[in-house]
Order: C-alpha cells, then structure tokens, then sequence
C-alpha cells in the first residue's frame, strides 16, 4: 500500500504479483483517484521494479494494461516498459508492457 506520510492517509497500491491469473511476473498498479497525477505510483513501482532487478526475481517483469488506461500507459513508459505485442496475456485486449 502507499500512503501520505504526513496524513497516512492511502493513496493506492503497488505490487510485483505472479498469481495464476498472470502468464509472467507483473509490476501492477492502482492509484486513487485524489492522488492521481502526483507521481506516487511512478516513485513507488520504480523501487519495486528496480528492487526485483537487484535481487532477480524474475527474468523480466511486465504490466498488464487496459488500452483505454492512458494514465497507466505513460506510468509504464515512463518507468521503461516497451510495449510486447507477442507476450501471452489472459485477456487478449491488454496491453502487455515488458521491463528488462
């Protein structure tokens, strides 16, 4: 979870997840929405992405996205993520963004 660390209040989550609902291992993401746009969720999963790298958690990491979610798009390029038109996915609609 992220929260304030003034007010404590939570902002969102992030999280590295290899569930069965996921083919690989995923960086995901979810902001509320009055703490959206204020780069907690970039700080947050470039720890973890970059936490995951340092201790190889996985040969890659990637983010499942929905199209439509532009803010979660721009978040996932900005972290470094390239867009993977062959990775698996289990909604063939996602977007899948790949870390090295």
């Amino acid at each position: 979870m992220m929260e304030d660390r003034n007010t404590g209040t939570c902002l969102g989550q992030v999280g590295i997840d290899s569930g069965p609902l996921f083919p690989e291992t995923e960086l995901g993401w979810f902001v509320y929405a009055d703490a959206e746009g204020k780069g907690y969720a970039f700080e947050a999963a470039q720890t973890l992405r970059d936490w995951a790298c340092s201790w190889d958690v996985a040969p890659t990491l990637v983010s499942y996205i929905d199209p439509d979610n532009l803010r979660s798009r721009r978040l996932a390029e900005r972290l470094g993520g390239i867009l993977d038109e062959n990775a698996v996915r289990e909604d063939p609609r996602d977007l899948v963004y790949r870390y090295a």
